[in-house]
């Protein structure tokens, strides 16, 4: 993931050193920031994705916590017979222990994978009307390349158009 995200620094330095060269002006005349990921959580679209997915995460969440203590009081009860099974017992209690946690771990990885493809399923569309946006305000507002705010280390307060996104994006303003 750093990897990635520093490669992507780099590609979008290149691009302003790019554009620079070309366009023979100062970059940022032409050049502006927008946290997209930001702003996509800011819109009313985003903020329902949100609490749709955090009905989801609860309940999930809430089924992992009780399989989690029913599984630590199954420990603790093994740890208090020890003393009293045999070791045949005692590690047939801990071999099935041991399954259970290892099923609850897969479940876990599923919920994971069903709550990152439903977070991609309901913000896909936010984020695609969110470009088509955040496009028509650097063609209005003669921006020639518009860079996520997390590819760009430092970027002057007034060439961020994420406020701007949001409140188009909000009223329709496409």
């Amino acid at each position: 993931m750093l990897r990635f995200r520093r490669a992507r620094t780099f590609v979008a330095s290149l691009a302003v050193v790019a554009l620079t060269a070309v366009t023979g002006r100062a970059v940022a005349d032409g050049v502006a920031v927008v946290d997209l990921q930001g702003a996509v959580l800011q819109t009313e679209d985003g903020i329902r994705a949100q609490a749709t997915l955090k009905k989801l995460f609860d309940k999930r969440q809430k089924d992992l916590d009780a399989k989690q203590e029913q599984l630590a009081k199954v420990k603790q009860d093994i740890e208090r017979q020890a003393k009293v099974l045999s070791r045949e017992a005692i590690g047939r209690r801990m071999e099935v222990w041991q399954a259970e946690m290892l099923q609850l771990q897969t479940v876990f990885v599923d919920y994971n994978k069903e709550l990152s493809k439903k977070q991609a399923e309901l913000t896909s569309p936010i984020v695609k009307k969110m470009v088509a946006v955040l496009s028509k305000i650097a063609r209005q507002a003669g921006y020639d390349l518009v860079l996520d705010k997390a590819a760009a280390p430092y970027a002057r307060p007034d060439l961020d158009l994420t406020d701007k996104v949001v409140q188009a994006y909000n009223t329709g303003d496409e």
